[in-house]
């Protein structure tokens, strides 16, 4: 009697699938294999600081240092970086573990990182200092202010860019027209002097859905706001406008433009997982590229005590007038009426906080920008920002900073002054 058989036309595809699958884990744990950790020992961790915290937060301080070097170790991160500041003041300012691998250099608190998705945040400031003095309208279509853009389908407003509602995409797909001015890791090749120069990146594109119907973060809808800026700041570019209007008003010394093209004192060097996305299994060198076409989409450098410095100082009132801040840090909806828990350039959540609920507004990502993750949160009714920052991209930045913000609104906190 003959035995049935699978005929081989369907063997072979089941073959060719387990092979894959063999393979993927395969590959996964061979990579975990020879995954080398960065940091054996989270008490031998190097730290730098400059001035002790307050005797009044030095408990704080400590269980916050406890925290970031256990997610030193449990992310195997090169470097970290963090701030806490509480009621106006930073309090205290840390650096863990390595700004430069091969060289040793330990991360300071003068270290500066890659600001990443932060950076709408910062831009979101300079729109309102333009809002309130009648330079900019949220919801004039954009073209008034960018006439380079060209008009799509449907009406895309400085509103629609700012809440990540536009249609605009965020990375370039299969468009063949950014071959010439794309990289393989997606960084442009090119160098914007103008911000309007970018717009070469993704201003041909057709929208992905019609504005306001739906939630998509967009690092080209920034640059188009950055544009906006560029054009209503009275004769100053964007990067000019965001020192002299918002850093230097704040006391954020330490924040500028990433480049390139030039040495820049204290910048961390940046790294890139080596594998799938996690850096448990190891760093990679990331590629030097041209940042300077993002803009306010997360083209700055920066340290964390700068970030704590810029949220307490919107969140006081410092720099913007306060119904301007509930305008920016108000959640958005979109046309179904379902909020999308994301103002204009803020993350708005509620977390629990000391065994309680707590308003949240910040920015931030796990994935951000190649060669670093960033993260800030302030939480206003508590008076409370904290800002963690690192040199490697996929970095779970937001965790590590929740930690910290635990550990201090444990021991009470102070409304703004």
């Amino acid at each position: 009697m003959a035995r049935n058989r699978i005929p081989l036309w369907i063997a072979l595809p089941i073959i060719g699938v387990g092979a894959l699958v063999a393979f993927v884990m395969g590959l996964f744990a061979y990579m975990s294999l020879t995954a080398t950790p960065l940091h054996q020992d989270a008490q031998a961790i190097p730290s730098v600081w400059r001035s002790a915290p307050p005797d009044a937060w030095a408990s704080a301080a400590e269980r916050g240092r406890q925290a970031a070097r256990t997610a030193l170790v449990d992310q195997n991160l090169p470097g970290l970086s963090v701030a806490v500041g509480v009621a106006g003041d930073v309090v205290w300012a840390e650096g863990f573990g390595w700004a430069d691998l091969e060289l040793r250099n330990p991360v300071t608190p003068e270290t500066r990182f890659r600001t990443g998705e932060v950076s709408k945040a910062l831009t979101s400031a300079a729109v309102g200092l333009l809002l309130e003095k009648n330079e900019l309208q949220l919801d004039a279509e954009i073209q008034t202010y960018v006439p380079e853009f060209p008009k799509k389908e449907w009406r895309v407003t400085l509103r629609h860019l700012m809440g990540d509602v536009a249609g605009l995409r965020d990375d370039p797909g299969d468009e063949a027209p950014l071959a010439n001015v794309l990289d393989d890791d997606g960084l442009p090749n090119l160098r914007c002097d103008r911000t309007v120069d970018a717009l070469k990146l993704f201003a041909d594109g057709a929208l992905r859905f019609e504005p306001g119907t739906r939630h998509h973060p967009s690092t080209y809808g920034w640059i188009l706001v950055s544009a906006a800026v560029d054009a209503a700041a009275s004769g100053q570019s964007f990067f000019t406008f965001m020192r002299a209007q918002v850093f230097e008003p704040l006391g954020m010394r330490s924040t500028r433009p990433d480049s390139a093209a030039e040495q820049v004192p204290e910048r961390a060097t940046f790294y890139f997982p080596r594998f799938a996305g996690d850096p448990r299994y190891g760093p990679d060198p990331a590629r030097e590229g041209d940042h300077s076409c993002f803009a306010g989409g997360g083209a700055f450098l920066s340290t964390p005590s700068d970030l704590v410095r810029f949220g307490m100082g919107i969140n006081s009132g410092t720099l913007l007038k306060a119904e301007t801040v509930r305008l920016l840090q108000t959640p958005l909806r979109l046309t179904s009426g379902e909020e999308t828990g994301y103002g204009l350039g803020w993350k708005l959540e509620t977390l629990p906080l000391a065994g309680e609920a707590a308003r949240m507004a910040g920015h931030g990502v796990k994935g951000d920008f190649i060669g670093g993750s960033a993260y800030l949160m302030t939480f206003p009714e508590r008076g409370l920002a904290v800002a963690v920052m690192t040199n490697i991209s996929f970095a779970d930045t937001k965790s590590i900073a929740l930690r910290l913000a635990e550990s201090f609104a444990e021991q009470g906190s102070s409304p703004p002054n």
